[in-house]
């Protein structure tokens, strides 16, 4: 656990996750908190969804990132909305040039791409279990950019890594397979420099948001369902939550 001030551990101590976990908890940071929150048509995807958007949408691929919006980002484009996440991230860790970043679920490599512009000379590289993904990713990144599905352990040395990130992609995984992912982030961090953001709600109509919405995720939970996942894994890292406000949406 990174060092922290008395005060806080006072403050936060230990509390039971669950009947079998006692943990100290780790810290709950949106490090997403500079990007815009986008609008979303809920009712319209909620009234249109099938079974078979689900199933296109999880195959991540052109129709996911670049196709109608019903199976997915509806146009997935660089913007350079990352840099200002980059920044946060290399202040909050105090990373410099030289450290290596790996950021897991790249998708195209926006925020690799983000991470090098935001500090020249950071070695940034990502992973995703998207083949379209990859091979349409940013021209700055090829290279950088590998496919990697985490199902399947990591193939990096332990502790190769100075931040490890994972934005929006644990929750796409069955609770047993996204624990074993959580445990491989551990392995491959070093000082548990490590970031995760996953669906969550935290109402009953947050929830109803999600689940209208929601395309490829087979794991969500309320946060206390979450952090049960957390202990279980014995994740160290940092983490936060992607909900769905009633202010998000539009019609």
């Amino acid at each position: 656990m990174r060092p922290v001030e008395d005060w806080v551990i006072r403050a936060l101590g230990t509390f039971p996750i669950s009947q079998n976990f006692w943990v100290t908890p780790v810290a709950e940071i949106n490090l997403l908190r500079s990007l815009p929150r986008s609008k979303r048509n809920v009712s319209k995807r909620s009234s249109a969804k099938t079974e078979e958007h689900i199933r296109i949408s999880r195959q991540y691929g052109e129709e996911y990132f670049d196709g109608a919006r019903e199976y997915g980002y509806g146009g997935y484009r660089y913007d350079g909305r990352w840099v200002p996440v980059a920044r946060d991230m290399i202040d909050h860790w105090g990373l410099k040039p030289g450290d290596r970043v790996l950021d897991l679920g790249a998708a195209k490599g926006f925020l690799v791409k983000d991470f090098m512009i935001a500090e020249p000379g950071i070695e940034a590289f990502g992973t995703d279990i998207s083949y379209y993904g990859v091979t349409h990713c940013e021209p700055e990144v090829i290279g950088r950019m590998h496919v990697h599905d985490l199902h399947d352990p990591l193939p990096f040395p332990d502790h190769s890594f100075d931040a490890v990130i994972c934005l929006n992609t644990l929750h796409n995984l069955r609770r047993p397979d996204l624990v074993k992912a959580l445990r491989e982030i551990n392995r491959v961090t070093r000082d548990d420099k490590a970031y995760v953001q996953v669906d969550s709600y935290r109402t009953p109509d947050e929830k109803e948001l999600f689940e209208d919405w929601v395309l490829t995720a087979y794991t969500h939970d309320y946060p206390e369902g979450w952090r049960e996942i957390f202990a279980e894994a014995d994740y160290k890292g940092d983490h936060y939550w992607t909900l769905i406000l009633g202010e998000d949406t539009e019609e």
